[in-house]
């Protein structure tokens, strides 16, 4: 993600903006919202929100032209004009901060990153792998984070498949991480087969099996098991992982280029999938997460044990337990989102 002195200066920063959903579709006014890692459009009436974009892949398509038209990526079919100087501003700082710590080879550099390379394969002598693996996560820019979570997510649709992408259901989705997560949504993707169980990727990716989404009973369902998940990549950096399956040269290259390979996480998909289920978190965490995410816990507990023999501590200290919780979805937009693998 951005640095924060980038976004310190336009934190929470909104305007007007029109929003074309594909190129035959007509525009549509939307309340454009910057957040810390995302860029979320919003119906300006009912504030729910249409989509997200991660600021990292946000292309503006016509420099110096006004209004600003923006997209969310080189394969994005949408489009956002804006006309709001602030967020013109806003969005333009941000790109030239991502675009210089994008590698900018030069004689220089290349000399600086190859005696860099060098002292780091010195200092492997004496580390051992996970040593190595720890430094290089602790120093990853959000964008490369987010760049390993894309790579990452590629490599796993080869082996299940793309992910769901349903109109209604993606926005649903967004819909969804916003609720939970309003500080900083996360990129929700729903995978048709393969994975057993909720995961997640650097870049702030959550990953959800379709046969969870399909066969739950409620949203409060879904989103427990998303602010589960939520919390376990903060307990365990989900760089970690795949630093480890990527090997000590992938990793020494990333550090000295920014780059791990083109063939570094081919197989991870399958990694990914074949892992079983983790462990339980502890349950005091759970329940402070709950409560942020203003999520009852009990219809959670019940999906992972129907008896609620094992679970009991987040059925019985349930932070909404006697007191209805905040709706975490409308019926049309759970629908929505249980439909987003229909197309």
């Amino acid at each position: 993600m951005p640095p924060r002195t980038a976004l310190r200066k336009y934190e929470r920063l909104e305007s007007p903006g029109l929003w074309r959903e594909t190129p035959e579709a007509q525009r549509r006014e939307v309340i454009v919202g910057l957040r810390e890692a995302t860029l979320i459009l919003a119906d300006p009436k009912s504030e729910m929100a249409l989509t997200q974009w991660s600021l990292p892949a946000v292309e503006r398509l016509n420099p110096g032209t006004l209004p600003a038209l923006y997209a969310p990526g080189p394969d994005g079919v949408e489009t956002l004009e804006v006309e709001d100087s602030d967020m013109i501003a806003a969005l333009d700082t941000l790109h030239r901060v991502l675009e210089r710590r994008k590698p900018h080879p030069g004689r220089l550099r290349w000399a600086i990153l190859g005696a860099f390379a060098l002292a780091v394969v010195g200092t492997v002598v004496f580390w051992l792998p996970g040593q190595l693996v720890g430094h290089t996560a602790g120093v990853l820019p959000g964008p490369t984070r987010a760049d390993l979570g894309q790579a990452a997510l590629a490599d796993l649709a080869r082996l299940s498949g793309s992910p769901c992408k349903s109109v209604p259901g993606r926005r649903a989705a967004a819909t969804l991480a916003a609720r939970l997560f309003p500080d900083d949504p996360p990129q929700i993707e729903v995978l048709r087969e393969g994975l057993t169980h909720p995961a997640n990727l650097p870049g702030n990716i959550l990953l959800l099996p379709r046969t969870l989404v399909e066969g739950a009973d409620a949203p409060e369902v879904i989103a427990g098991h998303l602010v589960a998940e939520d919390l376990r990549s903060h307990v365990t950096d989900p760089v970690l992982p795949l630093l480890s399956y990527m090997g000590l040269a992938a990793t020494v290259r990333l550090l000295a280029t920014g780059h791990p390979g083109e063939a570094a996480m081919d197989g991870y998909g399958l990694r990914l999938t074949s892992a079983p289920a983790p462990g339980a978190l502890p349950d005091e965490a759970l329940l402070a997460a709950f409560a942020k995410a203003r999520v009852a816990s009990s219809p959670y507990a019940y999906s992972l044990d129907p008896t609620g023999e094992t679970v009991l501590g987040l059925i019985e200290a349930d932070p909404f337990a006697g007191a209805p919780a905040e709706r975490v979805l409308s019926d049309e937009t759970w629908l929505e989102l249980q439909a987003i693998c229909t197309e």
